[in-house]
């Protein structure tokens, strides 16, 4: 039973086994993952408040862009970042490496947490995981381009996180994870797993990802890009009839995960919780979601469980839902398998009509969305969708901002390769 008396979500098909594999020893609440600071470099802004404003404006960060360097499969248009803010020693990385690091320190500051070296908060108590994909592939590719002869390259995964620890003065544990598009969360799911267990106070989380040439080239032959040319800003458009693929992205986004307790006792300011996580995996295809929505719908329901709250008690879900053709009809039925019928009362909407798909870094930004959400009590809408597909039927929140009671929120990650991902976010008590 939940903390209301309901009883909780079960798995499509549950019986003994599937009882089993529901079953979570539930957190100390000492050890609630609170949600102290939020860094990011987007396609719509560099700060939380920024990002909400656009959001919720409705305001798309999809233009037309230089297409020298790329591969004519670049179709010319993509939600890249304006300009990345400068922190010290952050010339030494490459393009990703700077967004991650400004992300970072933003992040950082934002949870008032100082300088770790010396400062009140011990680093060895602090932690950084990063979700990041292929980018020692796009480093090399772009000094290659730029008519460099570079060999390592200093955004390398492995690497990179461990230059970032040594900027920002931590001394937990840093590691990188890759999930394809779901990494970044995967980041913060395992920074409160590090939390809960005692490892650590504070962890930085997040994950980010740039545009290239290479990260072109591939969706493209995968042919999940949009190739709606003709109206950049139009092209993105989940849910609807006429969608043809996502538009990419770029950016970074760094949530500041700390202990409930070790937050109270040092005063910070707690902008929501990352209360539960459910995880699962399709195992069906590399590209293509598969036809059983199960496996997705499982991911949901363990998240929903892990936090303790039924389907009715979810305010809002920020899909996945990148806009491509099979991808959104798979998602909107596994949220209708997981959440039943108090599906068609539950707004559900792509914040990626407006942000482009961010890929390594697309779940922490929609983490940022919902808390967004939460913190202006209003629903960000889905842009461009003028003729909704009847095979999703659920609550789109088409073209405009909807304000409505937000407090507990759910967010999705479908990654290719069946990597399926839910957060549930909600208000700090």
């Amino acid at each position: 039973m939940g903390s209301d008396g309901e009883s909780r979500p079960r798995a499509a098909g549950a019986g003994a086994e599937e009882d089993r594999r529901m079953t979570r020893a539930p957190l100390r609440a000492d050890r609630s993952a609170m949600i102290t600071g939020i860094g990011a470099v987007t396609p719509l802004g560099n700060d939380f408040d920024t990002i909400a404003a656009a959001l919720l404006a409705g305001r798309s960060g999809v233009v037309e862009i230089d297409s020298a360097g790329f591969s004519r499969e670049a179709r010319q248009f993509a939600a890249p970042v304006a300009a990345i803010p400068a922190v010290a020693a952050n010339n030494s990385l490459g393009r990703l490496g700077r967004l991650c690091l400004s992300a970072a320190h933003a992040a950082r500051a934002d949870a008032g947490l100082g300088d770790l070296r010396g400062g009140p908060v011990a680093a060895a108590r602090v932690g950084l995981v990063l979700g990041i994909g292929a980018e020692q592939l796009k480093g090399w590719e772009a000094d290659f381009l730029a008519g460099g002869r570079q060999v390592f390259s200093p955004d390398r995964p492995p690497s990179l996180v461990h230059r970032m620890a040594t900027h920002l003065g931590i001394d937990g544990p840093a590691v990188t994870v890759a999930a394809a598009c779901a990494s970044s969360g995967y980041a913060l799911a395992l920074a409160r797993r590090w939390i809960a267990m005692g490892l650590v106070d504070v962890c930085l989380a997040g994950g980010g990802d740039i545009l290239s040439p290479t990260g072109f080239a591939a969706f493209y032959n995968l042919r999940a890009l949009s190739r709606r040319s003709d109206d950049p800003v139009r092209a993105s458009r989940p849910f609807d009839r006429d969608r043809d693929g996502f538009v990419m992205g770029e950016g970074s986004a760094v949530l500041v995960l700390e202990a409930r307790l070790h937050a109270e006792s040092r005063g910070a300011r707690v902008r929501g919780e990352l209360a539960g996580v459910g995880m699962s995996g399709d195992a069906t295809h590399m590209v293509i979601p598969s036809d059983d929505p199960t496996e997705a719908a499982r991911s949901i329901q363990l998240a929903l469980l892990d936090a303790g709250v039924t389907p009715a008690g979810i305010d809002y879900v920020n899909a996945h839902a990148a806009g491509t053709p099979v991808g959104d009809v798979a998602e909107a039925a596994a949220i209708r398998l997981a959440l039943g019928r108090a599906a068609d009362g539950i707004p559900v909407s792509s914040t990626k009509s407006m942000s482009g798909h961010l890929v390594s870094a697309a779940a922490a930004f929609e983490a940022l969305a919902c808390l967004a959400a939460i913190d202006r009590q209003t629903i960000p809408p889905t842009l461009n969708l003028d003729h909704p597909d009847p095979r999703c039927r659920l609550d789109h929140v088409p073209h405009v901002a909807r304000p409505h009671p937000v407090a507990v929120t759910a967010s999705n990650s479908f990654g290719f390769g069946g990597a399926n991902l839910c957060l549930v976010i909600r208000r700090a008590a």
